[in-house]
């Protein structure tokens, strides 16, 4: 069998770090390694630890930045697959560092723009999105490979905990600040000191973690054969875990996003019906509902995401199955406490806000959950493209559709029905009905998952299987050790 003889590299303990082409250990002090061979790759705990807390930092920032000003969302979307691509096959750090000085650049720019470009602002948000995309895409395929079981649900946890604090405190820095200052434009300008310490930490604490390195053991194989994007999208198309666990995100997304975008109407126009509020016709209303509804969603979030770990941690000591069957269960649970919810808010706002809360602390616990399940069925080296292809898939079917759905079948209602304010409300009280089927189906999606999980983490744990072929593999393997020795393999 030929080898191939790598020349020693320089530089230290930094030598240590992984090159482009994923080379650790053995292979910088020039040692003769056949393709595919495992090499050993270590960290210690407590680095492990420090890198999880800067990435959790750095995603509290990306989600402020996100929400000061909401970005473009198709932006996001369309640049997602291409950093899940990258992600699977150049080096993480670079391209996390590239995302935090796109959205950091992007922001700092926008706040200068005067009102007569309008477009050029709307542009800079699309470019914020764009840098949103690459680190939500890579970094929790870093973190998954950082920790394995308990560990990474752990980590996860407080990794995802950070988007409803990050969301609730952008829209806090973007209120504060303008109220300071008389210029909502210094919110913008304040965020880049904090993503250059976020850069700066990334740069020195963060390692640069060989794929599949937690699974191994400390070790990853070298030089094992490359699959193309086509192959890896034809993998996840066949990993039924992960298409079934995408489905069910989708329901979630649909469900959040009809509720962010309208449940502070409902609430408005609940508070009318019962007489504690005057009737507003204009487009803007100014109430308290939207805090109030942003308040709870922040802290069910946080207290969601926490339950749903914890659960999970303790449930899958004596069910392997228990991820997608605590997904399940949480979804089954949340669509009678959303439908008590519409349908007391015109009897008792209390019970209404109470229902609400509760299907909304239901609905967190899937978060993290959810992304334990991606990363124990998907091989590490095409993580990033079922991160991106999961997120892309559940806000195009989910969260971008719902509110114009919600408001569409509201209209329908209401062209039905007389023009008063009271039918306007129930229009749109019958129009959320929908959010409960979805969330039904949702969970089902769930329990299909949990059929399938156990043979698809068998097939993700296996060295060598994934998104190609064993006969892919083996004659990849044989061209490229012909390569290698300078002679040609007759092929049959």
């Amino acid at each position: 069998m030929s080898t191939e003889c790598l020349k020693p590299q320089t530089g230290g303990p930094q030598s240590q770090s992984l090159s482009q082409g994923g080379q650790y250990g053995a292979l910088a002090s020039g040692t003769c390694l056949p393709p595919s061979t495992p090499v050993s790759w270590s960290l210690p705990r407590w680095r492990a630890y420090l890198a999880a807390a800067v990435l959790c930092y750095i995603n509290l920032l990306n989600y402020m930045n996100w929400f000061i000003i909401p970005v473009f969302i198709s932006c996001l979307l369309v640049s997602a697959p291409v950093f899940g691509y990258l992600g699977d096959r150049y080096n993480r750090k670079a391209i996390l560092s590239f995302g935090i000085l796109l959205w950091s650049g992007a922001g700092l720019s926008s706040s200068f723009i005067s009102y007569q470009y309008s477009w050029l602002f709307f542009l800079s948000r699309g470019f914020m999105g764009t840098g949103a995309a690459s680190y939500s895409t890579i970094a929790p395929t870093v973190l998954g490979d950082l920790f394995v079981k308990d560990q990474r649900t752990c980590a996860l946890a407080v990794f995802y905990i950070f988007i409803p604090v990050g969301s609730g405190l952008g829209y806090v820095l973007g209120s504060t600040v303008a109220k300071l200052t008389g210029n909502w434009r210094w919110a913008l300008r304040l965020m880049p000191c904090l993503d250059a310490m976020a850069l700066a930490l990334l740069i020195l604490l963060v390692p640069d973690v060989p794929r599949g390195a937690a699974e191994k053991q400390g070790e990853v194989a070298v030089r094992a054969p490359r699959s193309s994007w086509c192959e890896d999208v034809r993998y996840l198309g066949r990993n039924w875990s992960f298409v079934f666990s995408t489905l069910g995100v989708t329901a979630i997304a649909f469900v959040t996003g009809a509720l962010g975008f309208w449940a502070p109407k409902f609430l408005f126009e609940a508070r009318v019906v019962h007489g504690l509020q005057l009737p507003c016709f204009q487009e803007q209303c100014h109430s308290q509902d939207s805090l109030i509804f942003g308040a709870l969603t922040v802290a069910t979030g946080i207290i969601g995401v926490m339950l749903g770990a914890e659960a999970s941690r303790r449930y899958k000591k004596v069910n392997p199955r228990a991820e997608p069957l605590i997904c399940a269960s949480s979804l089954f649970a949340t669509a009678p406490c959303l439908y008590l919810a519409l349908i007391l808010a015109s009897r008792t706002l209390l019970a209404s806000y109470v229902f609400l809360a509760l299907g909304e602390l239901l609905l967190s616990c899937n978060w993290a959950v959810v992304a334990d399940i991606l990363l124990s069925v998907v091989v590490p080296r095409c993580r990033g493209t079922a991160e991106a292809l999961q997120i892309t898939v559940a806000h195009v079917l989910g969260d971008a559709g719902s509110p114009y759905l919600t408001g569409l079948i509201s209209s329908v209602l209401q062209a039905e029905r007389p023009n008063s304010y009271l039918q306007h409300f129930l229009s749109l009280q019958h129009s959320f009905l929908c959010c409960a089927f979805a969330i039904v189906l949702g969970g089902g999606f769930f329990l299909l998952t949990a059929l399938h999980l156990e043979k698809d983490q068998a097939r993700a744990r296996q060295p060598g299987k994934g998104t190609l072929d064993s006969k892919d593999i083996a004659s990849r393997n044989t061209e490229s050790q012909g390569l290698l020795s300078g002679t040609s393999t007759p092929t049959e």
